[in-house]
């Protein structure tokens, strides 16, 4: 895993679509230039967008920023979770089973 790069993945649910950046960080989640928990502020929504940094436990190993059109805020969630999932592969190709 090279630890300078940025990855970049695509995530859709419904009609919703997210552009998903991925780099090395704190684990901080930002979209749409603002933090996950201001944007989606269902309980559930979050526990979405997370689930893939929980599974991997990379929680605090990386930043995301995520632009995200269309659809509602639920189809949004999964749309993110959708587009992590992919940058993570991406960032370490071992995840992928």
């Amino acid at each position: 895993m090279n630890e300078s790069l940025t990855y970049t993945a695509v995530g859709r649910r419904k009609e919703a679509i997210a552009r998903v950046r991925l780099s090395p960080g704190n684990g901080g989640i930002l979209v749409n230039r603002k933090p996950y928990d201001k944007y989606f502020s269902r309980e559930t929504d979050r526990i979405i967008i997370t689930q893939p940094l929980q599974v991997t436990n990379t929680v605090n190993k990386y930043d995301i920023a995520a632009n995200i059109r269309g659809g509602g805020l639920t189809g949004q969630a999964g749309a993110l979770r959708h587009g992590i999932s992919r940058a993570l592969v991406l960032a370490d190709p071992a995840l992928h089973d």
